[in-house]
């Protein structure tokens, strides 16, 4: 039996656009000829997926057909929320479509996500399709590679059907808490679950029954145009906003894990984003956005919708001027070196893969004092993204 991918497509980015009146939904981004929602709709593509359902609202309504049309997707199904409920509406209204079948296997994925290997995602998928029931959900986990309060995790044990029951939910921990956590063989909770319908309504009757019958008339009264459903405004207003991890996992008692040791980011903040262009930077770079200034120099590789991509190089002893912006903040990785960062009042040395943020109207400075050369990747985000935004109050170079 074929696999209904659901892609829940309602995000609005305030994550990576914090402080800012620029916030564009992260699945939409250009990141250079591609978006996450492409990538999405590239990986349900093969022969095991049937045609996808992709839950959205009015606002985005135009973008997800005008991707699913760049795609050459010609069947699916696109369920419009009049309001944002948070991920337990959007999964149970998918599930709830007359003509999927009780028994039809589901796989709700994130538009947002950025799954490198592919084959061995779709694999894992078939090879646990016999394992779903009228009851169980299972999850997707991911082996972490560092530990990061970004993610919530899981802790899971054997079963002897050779499953891998889930026994503990952890949400978004501290550093020292995603270390422990790691040490206890934790994975990270990537928010793709999978699990046939009969199980989500089941689930739904059982632990959230107000949110099931308000989706249900949200449906039932709605309207139906071209395979779009446009879900009942007046019912749905009624429907509690709640996520599916507290609505639903954390109360179930059949929840299982597929593991996966592959790399997988939501791309959810600078950090990661900036690791990603890190990765591909030969795909970015040019020779052409290459300046040379007298502390080293900076190559442009990407100019977004609010968001430059830099890689910056400071030689040894020497150092950019001490200097704020009006109109952007900015976010460093340090991948090479180790930098002496001013921010405001305080002054330290920071190592590789440290992360720093500097935000608008703050005073800053990177200086390097040690004879490596300094590398640094810069995203900066803002309404001018331009040389002419710097104010400088000392510099080496007499530029003041």
């Amino acid at each position: 039996m074929k696999v209904n991918p659901i892609i829940l497509c309602g995000g609005s980015g305030t994550r990576l656009w914090a402080n800012t009146k620029h916030n564009y939904p992260k699945q939409f981004i250009d990141f250079g000829g591609w978006t996450l929602l492409d990538k999405t709709l590239n990986r349900i593509k093969d022969p095991i997926f049937n045609y996808p359902i992709i839950s959205t609202n009015l606002k985005y309504l135009k973008q997800v057909k005008s991707k699913l049309k760049n795609s050459k997707i010609k069947k699916y199904k696109i369920i419009v929320e009049p309001e944002k409920k948070n991920t337990a509406p959007a999964i149970l209204t998918s599930a709830l479509l007359n003509d999927i079948p009780n028994d039809q296997p589901l796989i709700f994925l994130a538009a947002d996500h950025l799954i490198e290997n592919i084959n061995l995602f779709n694999s894992k998928i078939k090879s646990n399709i016999k394992n779903l029931s009228n009851e169980n959900i299972f999850i997707f986990g991911i082996k972490p590679n560092l530990p990061s309060s970004e993610y919530g995790y899981f802790i899971s044990k054997k079963t002897k059907g050779y499953l891998n029951e889930v026994i503990k939910f952890i949400e978004k921990p501290n550093y020292k808490k995603a270390q422990l956590a790691i040490k206890k063989n934790a994975y990270w909770n990537s928010g793709m679950f999978f699990a046939t319908k009969q199980s989500i309504i089941n689930n739904f009757k059982k632990y959230q029954p107000e949110i099931y019958l308000n989706c249900l008339n949200s449906l039932s009264n709605g309207k139906v145009k071209n395979n779009i459903y446009y879900l009942n405004k007046k019912n749905f207003k009624k429907v509690q906003s709640k996520s599916f991890d507290y609505g639903i996992l954390e109360k179930t008692k059949k929840i299982n894990a597929i593991k996966l040791n592959m790399p997988w980011s939501d791309l959810g903040s600078w950090p990661e984003i900036l690791k990603m262009f890190k990765k591909n930077k030969n795909k970015y770079f040019s020779k052409k956005n290459i300046f040379y200034r007298p502390w080293g120099k900076y190559i442009n590789l990407f100019k977004g919708r609010n968001f430059l991509i830099k890689e910056l190089t400071v030689n040894s002893k020497s150092s950019i001027s001490l200097q704020k912006h009006f109109y952007r903040s900015e976010y460093w990785l340090i991948t090479q070196g180790k930098p002496l960062i001013t921010l405001n009042k305080k002054k330290k040395f920071k190592k590789v893969n440290d992360f720093i943020f500097i935000p608008m109207g703050s005073i800053h400075r990177i200086e390097n004092v040690h004879k490596t050369p300094v590398k640094i990747f810069e995203a900066q985000t803002g309404s001018v993204l331009k040389e002419s935004d710097i104010v400088r109050y000392k510099d080496l170079y007499k530029r003041v």
